[in-house]
């Protein structure tokens, strides 16, 4: 792939060499036609999976099938597109459609559909009338496009990308399964009384709990279903409630405003970081943290309110009840200042009973998950106090070895999601740079 020597002309910087030819430019209209998805509707609701991929009207993908009569859009490939949102889906796949505010774009000619998406995914799209997205609008856009053979030449470079990209995200996902599963099996679960006490025991899920509870052992229920070798009989976790072994510190009401990146004293956690960057062990030294502005007093902050390693920072409020009282556990500040800020919970040992490292997974365990989520309040905004999550109860072993153990199998395979999610943003930036090597800036074309 060489670089064009002139750039002057309509060409992109990056041609394979075989291509000479500088581009042309085209309305979409005149490379594109699409269609409502009448016949592929699918009114009832009541799935049973066949194994053929129905998409919504978010343009995401369910299976399954009714008992009502209707095709399958066998000819593909397709760009998906609706009224509501700007993003697009290529598919090359049969489908089935649920929305009819969905249009199905084909290429004319022998234009590659691949390209065409591709190439659309750099226009700069606002929104008309009424924030609806309206196909007519793409429809007058002037884009460059090359021969056909170079488009497709373009088009399976991207594809190969794409593959690899996607392959990489599927292992993302094993890892992250195997988290979960590890979560799951190396905490005790809930014993039937202490599932029994949670809300709204009388839903279908909590029926078929309840049902299927005689495999249940009452007698193991502070056991986890999988232990080490080495600690194996060593006997039941101890049981304690949180306000039993933590204490709660005073924290701060610190808004955005009062908070930069660029330099400062004292470092702060906003509930915000917590709910969508922190990482459950928390490392000073690896994770992005504001300061507090230097024109803001810190005077009143105590002394013992400053965060140590061993704390367990929780979330007090969310709009998501899966995200409530979300926390992360300090495990290095690196001789930094650091205080707990707007809507969180500053717990700390009373005596340092659990592992440092551990206690961060403790509350991540689907057991005392369920107990927070128990214990917060609120319609569209939940909350959770330190008052009611001191009284959950913690199950925790005795030896402090085996919460090391546990603390550090979690946090290998943390190491690994984190590896492996770094893979991934590198691959979508070369993506990018492709993008913008492979194809002329759209945008100046269109003004």
């Amino acid at each position: 792939m060489n670089k064009h020597k002139n750039e002057n002309k309509l060409a992109p910087k990056l041609r394979f060499p075989e291509f000479t030819d500088f581009w042309k430019t085209e309305q979409l209209s005149n490379l594109l036609d699409y269609e409502r998805p009448d016949s592929y509707i699918v009114k009832d609701t009541n799935y049973i999976s066949d194994g053929t991929p129905v998409l919504t009207a978010n343009k995401s993908f369910i299976l399954g099938y009714t008992q009502e009569t209707f095709g399958i859009c066998n000819d593909i490939p397709a760009i998906i597109f609706d009224d509501f949102t700007v993003d697009k889906k290529f598919v090359n796949f049969p489908f089935k459609v649920k929305s009819s505010a969905i249009k199905i774009l084909r290429p004319k000619g022998k234009n590659d559909l691949k390209f065409i998406f591709e190439l659309m995914s750099l226009i700069r799209f606002e929104a008309k009338e009424h924030k609806r997205y309206y196909i007519s609008a793409y429809q007058n856009i002037t884009i460059p496009i090359p021969l056909p053979q170079e488009q497709q030449k373009i088009a399976a470079t991207l594809s190969s990308l794409d593959d690899l990209i996607t392959a990489e995200r599927q292992k993302l996902d094993v890892l992250k399964a195997h988290k979960k599963g590890l979560l799951q099996n190396l905490f005790p679960k809930m014993s039937e009384s202490e599932f029994t006490g949670l809300k709204n025991e009388q839903n279908e899920e909590n029926k078929k709990f309840r049902k299927s509870s005689n495999s249940v052992n009452s007698d193991s229920d502070n056991v986890p279903k999988v232990r080490f070798k080495e600690f194996e009989g060593s006997g039941e976790w101890e049981v304690k409630t949180l306000g039993e072994i933590y204490e709660f510190k005073v924290t701060n009401s610190f808004s955005r405003d009062c908070l930069n990146y660029q330099d400062g004293s004292v470092k702060n956690i906003h509930y915000g970081d917590i709910h969508t960057k922190f990482n459950t062990l928390f490392d000073i030294a690896k994770e992005r943290v504001p300061f507090i502005n230097s024109d803001i007093s810190i005077d009143k902050i105590k002394a013992d309110c400053y965060c140590q390693e061993g704390d367990i920072i929780f979330a007090d409020a969310s709009e998501d009840l899966n995200d409530v009282g979300k926390s992360i556990e300090v495990v290095n500040l690196n001789n930094e200042n650091l205080v707990s800020g707007l809507h969180t919970i500053l717990a700390r040992q009373k005596v340092m009973i659990l592992q440092i490292g551990f206690g961060g997974y403790l509350f991540k365990s689907d057991w005392i998950r369920k107990q927070i989520q128990r214990e917060s309040q609120g319609a569209k905004v939940l909350g959770i106090s330190a008052s009611r999550i001191s009284g959950i109860k913690i199950k925790f072993p005795k030896n402090k070895k085996e919460q090391q153990k546990i603390a550090t199998t979690l946090s290998s395979i943390d190491e690994l999601i984190t590896a492996q999610s770094q893979k991934i943003e590198a691959l979508q930036v070369h993506k990018k740079g492709l993008l913008q090597g492979l194809f002329p800036n759209i945008n100046e074309q269109n003004g």
